[in-house]
């Protein structure tokens, strides 16, 4: 307990008070952590859908182990340990052309809006409300929320917002001046929201009618989380770029950007210090190894949620789950918190469930029993 309550002391008397914090988790194993007092819960929110491996997955220690005994950063002036190999692994997996690293999904966020606007000429964008895609000046310019957004306008990126599903709303607001839409193909920090069958279809036909770029954003939906690699692979809509992180390095640090082929920063367009070191890289290839083999299964564990929680009318797509809950969420998210499960609230009242792709059938089974009991009949 002392422990605990030196790091509130030290946080609220040193650390700029930008976030609302309960406990502090020092410990985790799996889809398991443990609070500074000892107490353990299954996390289903997994770092934001970071921890796709789950906790120290002890081939993504290995992994950053070995590589930081040899080298831990270079910068990329010089060729860099891994990461042509896990530009290849990526393109292979997402079926675009090129790969391009950042340090967080709000950075290939920018890459992406850049790359668009460069190689299209074109200045604005189109963007979906309650969409979210970062909170640099630059991704923040095309994340909806007002509340996040405006206290830091003008924010130098002209875009508008078309409401989620809306395709006639959409082909309205693109014109010639237009470089991209962005599009998540699930919203995630919106609760979990599907969008309705043949919208992104429809995304894609504007797009090439119009010489608009699409960008999806598969931050939260990439890596395995909805039971293929990218969430777009259920659907027949081929992107122009996919921005990736969360789950990409198992919570080590990274993002990244890939696009379809014509579609590449020239020399000076674009660059980082840090992106794509050799730690990071080396933590991504050794994630992409471990989801290879448990991304046959995450589907059938989706499945396995929604019969569970049947009764609440979850939202299921593979590991992202939602469930509308109201203005009781923060009760109920802390009802789970207290039985040992860790759950979060998105926007609007809703539940979101974002596990380590790694949760056994047991652990599936004990959460279900926490949420229906805070939840009620």
């Amino acid at each position: 307990m002392k422990e605990q309550q030196d790091f509130r002391m030290l946080d609220s008397t040193y650390y700029m008070p930008a976030f609302s914090r309960e406990m502090m988790l020092v410990r985790g194993q799996g889809s398991t952590v443990w609070d500074a007092d000892g107490k353990e819960y299954i996390d289903c929110v997994a770092g934001i859908a970071v921890c796709s491996t789950g906790h120290c997955h002890p081939d993504v220690v290995t992994a950053i182990c070995d590589q930081a005994h040899r080298l831990i950063h270079c910068s990329n002036l010089y060729y860099i340990p891994h990461q042509g190999e896990l530009a290849k692994k990526l393109v292979e997996i997402t079926g675009m052309h090129k790969a391009f690293f950042s340090n967080s999904g709000a950075e290939a966020t920018d890459g992406a809006l850049k790359l668009a606007r460069v190689r299209t000429g074109r200045k604005k964008f189109v963007a979906f409300k309650h969409g979210f895609h970062g909170r640099t000046v630059g991704s923040l310019a095309v994340t909806h929320k007002p509340a996040i957004r405006e206290p830091f306008e003008p924010l130098g990126i002209p875009c508008t917002f078309v409401d989620y599903g809306d395709l006639s709303g959409l082909k309205k607001v693109v014109d010639r001046d237009t470089a991209g839409v962005i599009v998540e193909p699930i919203q995630g920090e919106a609760g979990v929201i599907i969008p309705p069958d043949g919208f992104l279809e429809g995304i894609r036909e504007v797009c090439d009618k119009s010489g608009v770029l699409m960008i999806v954003d598969e931050v939260q939906t990439g890596m395995g989380r909805t039971g293929k690699w990218l969430a777009i692979q259920h659907t027949k809509a081929v992107p122009d770029i996919v921005t990736l992180a969360k789950g990409i390095a198992s919570g080590f640090p990274m993002g990244a950007l890939l696009a379809r082929e014509g579609l590449e920063f020239n020399k000076g367009e674009h660059g980082s210090t840090f992106a794509g070191g050799p730690v990071a890289c080396a933590a991504a290839l050794a994630t992409i190894t471990v989801i290879e083999k448990i991304l046959p299964d995450i589907a059938r564990k989706g499945e396995r949620f929604r019969k569970g929680l049947s009764q609440h009318n979850p939202r299921v797509r593979g590991l992202m789950i939602g469930i509308t809950v109201g203005e009781n969420c923060p009760q109920v998210q802390k009802k789970c918190a207290e039985e040992g499960v860790l759950v979060n609230c998105a926007a609007d009242g809703n539940l979101r469930l974002v596990p380590p792709l790694v949760i056994t059938d047991d652990e599936i089974d004990r959460v279900i029993r926490v949420i229906n009991g805070a939840l009620g009949p």
